[in-house]
């Protein structure tokens, strides 16, 4: 596993705002407190449960590629433990060709795990993959400690990391459904019967119990559906403001950049350095939740965005994917992806794989790609090497440092889409505001001042072209008096 990391706390004065840093300081002054329960008690516990990880076992099962393939894939479950703020002290592998149907792992293992747990102290273990409900049941009872999976680990990451109102829904959502069919899984007093007629009126069914009313489970389920669909409501009503926003630029014709990539790729520090946006850099998994578009101008003055988006990461529950669909459309809708991958990572390719994985989920496969190696000062040269052969067009930068960024600026103005009208226009002295617009919106190729107006060569939009036709008469009559 992975070193334990230590984070030193900076004093206010020496925090620079431009890197994040105020937001980090407060993140980490606001770690869990330990030692709370999760009993769950009510519906409302249930919409707003945090998973108490403080010492951990992990467990995973190696059933295909090499045996580095499931090394990796614990070492990253150990860093995403890690974020969520517990401690690591074992991890665990068993080779099978399939996960056990009843624990996941085999009869044998789970008590091999069972003997982990109590001679290391854990009170939680955390499996590699997405148990079902019987599963997660089965290895509670037979560990005597919690267990939570890969995707109730990465939820609980989301629940942490989330700001704005519309990445709390949408990770509130995922939570509860990925909740609501593990439910009796997460306690016996969900299955406790608050209804019923007859004598004796208790919980355990039979004669004289029977009748109208309805279980606690039926009642959380029943309540959770219903506030499943208000944050479906809620999370519509966001996407149609995002559309609007998103069809304004369209109308303006800005071209629109979406940096991708896998987490902790270092998608925000490129972001930072491209644009001085200014945005949360964190060294841990999903440090950035809530997209954050900026503007940024190409040497010749045309402007573009860049978005940062949600990092991805292998086996992505599909119930983040679904939540954060509106989100990640901001990826789908734009002109130029930005794949950002960590240079310094085991397995890059894997990456790049599970990214593009999730690319397809939403649209986004089918757009122009610009693959980015980031963190070239922290990898090997060996690694830099075979990586260079492998992807001879991507582009080898440091966001840390500095280098190649200048080659990426002018690289994503290069792959940027082109106006489709080529034109030439003279415009009066008075319409400056249209010069601008020009300069702002479109290409301009060349200028030159003459007695009537300003002569310029652009490319335009079509909608932009329609405007400039009366200015592109005078302008033949210009060329043809001179």
């Amino acid at each position: 596993m992975r070193d334990q990391e230590t984070y030193v706390s900076i004093p206010d004065d020496e925090l620079d705002a431009t890197t994040g840093e105020y937001e980090l300081s407060e993140r980490q002054a606001l770690r869990r407190v330990p030692g709370l329960s999760t009993e769950l008690t009510d519906v409302t516990e249930v919409e707003y449960r945090q998973l108490r990880l403080e010492r951990v076992v992990l467990v995973g099962v190696w059933t295909e590629g090499t045996l580095l393939d499931a090394e990796n894939s614990l070492t990253e479950l150990a860093a995403l433990a890690e974020t969520a703020g517990s401690q690591v002290l074992e991890g665990l592998i068993q080779r099978r060709n399939r996960p056990d149907p009843a624990t996941y792992i085999g009869r044998g293992k789970v008590d091999d795990l069972s003997s982990v747990v109590l001679s290391a102290g854990a009170d939680t273990v955390i499996c590699d993959g997405e148990l079902s409900p019987s599963q997660l049941r089965n290895l509670e009872q037979r560990t005597k400690v919690k267990v939570v999976d890969r995707t109730a680990l990465i939820l609980d990451i989301f629940a942490q990391h989330a700001k704005s109102k519309e990445g709390r829904a949408q990770v509130e959502l995922a939570q509860l459904e990925y909740l609501l069919p593990r439910l009796r899984g997460w306690g016996e007093t969900l299955s406790r019967q608050t209804g019923g007629s007859g004598r004796g009126g208790g919980a355990g069914g039979g004669v004289g119990v029977r009748g109208p009313g309805e279980t606690k489970l039926e009642t959380d389920r029943r309540r959770i559906r219903h506030r499943i669909a208000r944050l479906r409501r809620e999370i519509k009503a966001m996407r149609t403001v995002r559309e609007t926003k998103r069809a304004r630029r369209t109308r303006n014709a800005v071209p629109a950049v979406a940096i991708a990539g896998y987490t902790n790729a270092g998608k925000s520090s490129l972001l930072n350095r491209l644009t001085g946006a200014g945005v949360l850099v964190e060294d841990a998994l999903f440090a950035t939740l809530d997209p954050t578009i900026r503007r940024s101008t190409t040497s010749d003055g045309r402007v573009y965005t860049l978005s940062d988006t949600v990092g991805f990461v292998r086996h992505l529950p599909h119930q983040i994917v679904e939540a954060f669909r509106s989100t990640l459309e901001e990826v789908a809708e734009a002109d130029l992806v930005v794949h950002v991958v960590d240079g310094a990572h085991p397995d890059p390719e894997e990456q790049v794989r599970a990214v593009r994985e999730v690319l397809g989920e939403v649209g986004a496969d089918r757009l122009p790609e610009l693959l980015v190696v980031n963190k070239i000062d922290a990898a090997d040269e060996e690694t830099l090497l075979r990586l260079k052969r492998l992807w001879p067009e991507a582009v080898f930068v440091s966001a840390h440092s500095g280098r190649g960024i200048d080659d990426l600026r002018e690289t994503i103005e290069r792959r940027l889409p082109r106006p489709a009208v080529e034109m030439r226009v003279v415009l009066p002295y008075d319409r400056g505001d249209l010069v601008a617009r020009l300069h702002r919106q479109g290409e301009v190729l060349s200028t030159a001042h003459l007695p009537e107006g300003t002569m310029l060569h652009v490319r335009v939009n079509e909608a932009l072209a329609a405007e400039l036709v009366p200015y592109h008469d005078t302008a033949q009559a210009a060329r043809v008096a001179r």
